[in-house]
């Protein structure tokens, strides 16, 4: 293992730990640590440190905002079921789908309407 691989390990388990720390907590710190695009920031910056493509992270940027969109399905859906009183194993797992479904049309959306480059 090289120290950049470390150096990310550790960032991710970092950030990982604030979020799931803060949530415990009265207020809403956990989400919003949770909410930051602090992931696509560091895969971003390291996509670029180590590529210096310039386009390549602009790309990467829309794709990431696409699937982003195509995601936010999961949270009202794990919501809604959750207030209605579901089982919390079948709440998370319409949620995912829901996720899925969002993030597979942006996908296909992605796939099909992109012009070429």
């Amino acid at each position: 293992m090289n120290l950049q691989f470390l150096l990310k390990l550790a960032l991710t388990i970092a950030l990982v730990l604030t979020a799931s720390m803060l949530s415990k907590r009265p207020g809403f710190l956990g989400a919003l640590v949770a909410a930051l695009p602090v992931t696509s920031l560091l895969v971003l910056g390291w996509l670029y440190v180590e590529t210096h493509d310039v386009q390549r992270v602009a790309t990467m940027s829309m794709d990431i905002f696409w699937f982003v969109l195509g995601g936010l399905a999961f949270f009202p859906v794990l919501s809604l079921t959750l207030k209605q009183g579901w089982q919390p194993w079948l709440c998370f797992m319409l949620a995912g789908f829901a996720a899925f479904a969002g993030m597979s049309a942006a996908q296909y959306l992605l796939a099909h309407l992109r012009t070429p480059a």
